[in-house]
């Protein structure tokens, strides 16, 4: 039984830490903003899909198509749908709505017959925020609610991450999607990406927060920078991996059954510890190798949603290094969370704070290395070191400009105003500030 009408939400989310270390398995902690992506869906029973988005900005893109355009002989084919949507460039942002209702025709059986989709959004696009994932939770979680799916666990993210990757064809990991759905307002919630295990949300003392103010540079999962980090962090593990006496052949079965749980680390590179990755591999992956150099050593990697460019040189030993880092790097920031809960001391609450400051710090400086810095993320971290009551800034989500996230006091939130206030002015932009 379905309903004709249905409406839902989903909120953006900071990125307090954890970033692209997402798809080799790390713990990450994130942050639900207050803005959202508001979804309002009118069954049709004529396949037209008429669909007016109105985003941060104030702009209205409207489009008008026949949902079988994006099928392949009335059936779901994802490289099909991909290869439709990418053919017309003005359109191509219909992908993230309409992706929904093709990946629950094809993996859920349900009979769309086409909607009228009224998107309002004040996520901004663009900012390392997880705007993407904001649309696909929401316009999911209408579907669902539309067609009484009754979705549980982590189903609906999953699926709103299968959209990304294969109907967008955006290489990110589940953490946004996790994110946007189980986040809640003023809380950190601890995933470990393995894929999907949650933990309860952390509350923030009252007089704590973290705040993201935009670059004003805009990000994309889909760039090329993005890609090749996470390419190479995959080609990493295949090194790894090999060393540890695992064939290519058992990598492919391993990727074909999307079945990881045999191989080394069981697949993901935060399995491993620094001081083994230290003493026993970090010597075996060279600085740079190229993508055909690669393949002709190791033939294949298992990440399903990037692909090897035999043109291209990839940074394999620093792309390796910045997962088993940040990994350690956040299970640290996530003790220290904990004892900032229960510190009563002040000195101690100091303590705590500036530690955790400096593993923000790190985390930003492994990014730069990786080649996901921008010279203006970068100018708000130095700004962030010299300003009374911040202790910490790092570069959020997939890098290349977009957000950066601030750990302040009650006496940093009036600094953080002020160097927005600041960067607003240099560079002559009206940049939003994000707050749970």
């Amino acid at each position: 039984m379905t309903k004709r009408y249905f409406e839902a939400s989903a909120p953006g989310r900071l990125d307090v830490m954890g970033g692209i270390a997402d798809y080799s398995g790390s713990l990450v902690l994130q942050m639900p903003v207050a803005q959202q992506t508001k979804i309002q869906l009118t069954l049709r029973d004529d396949y037209q899909c008429h669909i007016k988005s109105q985003i941060s900005s104030g702009e209205v893109m409207m489009a008008d198509v026949d949902y079988r355009d994006y099928l392949n002989n009335h059936e779901v084919d994802y490289n099909f749908a991909q290869e439709k949507f990418k053919q017309n460039s003005q359109n191509a942002w219909i992908a993230y709505v309409l992706g929904c209702a093709l990946v629950l025709q094809k993996e859920k059986g349900i009979d769309f017959k086409g909607a009228d989709f009224n998107v309002h959004s004040d996520v901004p696009l663009g900012k390392g925020v997880s705007s993407s994932a904001s649309i696909e939770v929401a316009t999911m979680k209408a579907l669902d609610g539309a067609f009484a799916i009754q979705l549980q666990g982590t189903q609906l993210p999953t699926l709103a991450q299968r959209v990304e990757n294969l109907v967008v064809g955006a290489p990110c990991g589940l953490m946004d999607q996790l994110a946007s759905y189980f986040g809640e307002p003023k809380k950190l919630l601890p995933i470990l990406c393995q894929p999907d295990i949650i933990d309860n949300p952390i509350s923030l003392p009252e007089d704590i927060s973290f705040i993201g103010i935009d670059s004003g540079i805009r990000h994309s999962v889909a760039g090329a920078s993005y890609s090749d980090v996470r390419c190479a962090a995959f080609m990493g593990y295949s090194i790894i991996a090999h060393a540890s006496g695992t064939s290519s052949y058992e990598l492919q079965s391993a990727k074909s059954k999307n079945d990881f749980s045999s191989l080394p680390f069981r697949g993901f590179l935060c399995n491993i510890s620094v001081s083994q990755f230290v003493d026993s591999l970090l010597h075996r992956l060279p600085a740079s190798l190229s993508g055909k150099e690669f393949l002709e050593q190791y033939f294949i990697c298992i990440d399903h949603v990037t692909s090897i460019d035999e043109q291209k040189n990839y940074y394999i030993r620093q792309c390796t290094l910045h997962p088993v880092y940040e990994h350690d790097r956040v299970q640290r920031f996530k003790a220290c969370l904990l004892a900032l809960n229960d510190s009563t001391s002040g000195s101690a609450k100091s303590t705590i704070l500036k530690n955790m400051g400096e593993l923000m710090y790190q985390s930003h400086e492994s990014y730069s290395r990786c080649g996901l810095g921008s010279y203006r993320t970068d100018e708000i971290v130095t700004l962030a070191k010299n300003a009374p009551g911040v202790y910490g800034a790092k570069i959020t989500g997939g890098g290349n400009g977009g957000t950066v996230c601030l750990l302040v006091d009650e006496q940093g939130k009036k600094s953080v105003r002020q160097i927005h206030q600041q960067f607003c002015e240099k560079y002559k932009g009206d940049f939003m500030l994000f707050e749970s």
